[in-house]
């Protein structure tokens, strides 16, 4: 098997296809294998890397809780493309692997070509801020005494799930059993580690406001906790792309695969061509009116 080193830590990866480098990035509920639409789609004209998260076998599995952190979780993309000796690459995550994306590209903007981030800001809305971090050491003890496959059930028909499941039965039930054999140690450790420790959104502004990478943030009108993190990011990012995608949830690849690859290829399109330009600061200007200078 495939593994770059992060640190000492071993990473599993698996890598398609030829041309620009891509690196897939995974959410919390799921693993590499999340991304199978998109690396047949994008294999065909790009080399697509997706690896295991720190936590995710067949990567390893740190049992100390300070192997795992939202910084350290951006730095192992990096560690990733070290090891493939890739110089730049476009980005692409969900939900926990989105945030990773975006930390990415303020710690390593010099490796990111464009990033994309979908389903980004679950913990960040001030008044949902403590039944998250309630929720989530809950969560992480339902891992710890019941094991993956009885601690899921409530996560995974959650309220940005349910979409998912109306839509696509097969893949839900597919996602859900895949899902059921992750590590409950690396499952534990990731929500402590990464999830609860993780800045909310805007604690980024000042960062985001100086970002000059593309970055293309998407998000389903149903994944009600990514909603106003999304149009945040818009408002104060001004290299920010913004999509909603309607009557979906949370993991937009999943939930809508060929929607999703054809919105991307079109934005990898115009970063790949030099005809992605940021926000014209004419567009800023408060006026409906009156012209803002360019």
């Amino acid at each position: 098997m495939p593994y770059a080193n992060a640190d000492g830590v071993k990473l599993y990866y698996e890598e398609t296809g030829r041309g620009t480098p891509i690196v897939f990035v995974h959410e919390f509920a799921d693993d590499l294998r999340s991304w199978e639409p998109q690396l047949r789609f994008f294999s065909r004209r790009y080399r697509c890397i997706a690896f295991n998260a720190r936590g995710y076998p067949p990567s390893e599995v740190p049992r100390a809780r300070t192997k795992y952190s939202q910084a350290i979780a951006a730095d192992d993309i990096a560690a990733v493309m070290r090891h493939l000796k890739i110089k730049k690459a476009h980005i692409i995550g969900c939900s926990m692997g989105g945030y990773a994306t975006l930390h990415f590209g303020l710690r390593h903007a010099r490796l990111a070509l464009s990033l994309t981030a979908i389903g980004v800001g679950y913990g960040s809305d001030a008044d949902k801020r403590a039944q998250f971090l309630r929720d989530t050491e809950v969560m992480a003890r339902r891992f710890e005494t019941l094991g993956t496959a009885e601690a899921i059930k409530p996560y995974q028909v959650g309220p940005s799930r349910v979409q998912f499941q109306n839509k696509d039965p097969r893949g839900f039930a597919l996602f859900c059993a895949e899902f059921a054999k992750h590590s409950a140690l690396g499952a534990a450790n990731t929500l402590r580690g990464v999830q609860a420790k993780r800045p909310v959104i805007r604690s980024l502004e000042n960062g985001l406001k100086r970002l000059k990478v593309p970055l293309h943030m998407v998000s389903g009108d149903e994944d009600n906790n990514c909603l106003e993190s999304g149009l945040f990011i818009k408002r104060v990012c001004p290299s920010a792309w913004l999509t909603v995608v309607p009557n979906t949830g949370h993991a937009v690849n999943l939930e809508e695969p060929e929607f999703f690859n054809r919105l991307t290829a079109e934005f990898l399109a115009q970063v790949d061509s030099g005809r992605w330009r940021p926000r014209d600061p004419r567009s800023l200007v408060k006026s409906t009116m009156q012209p803002g200078r360019k």
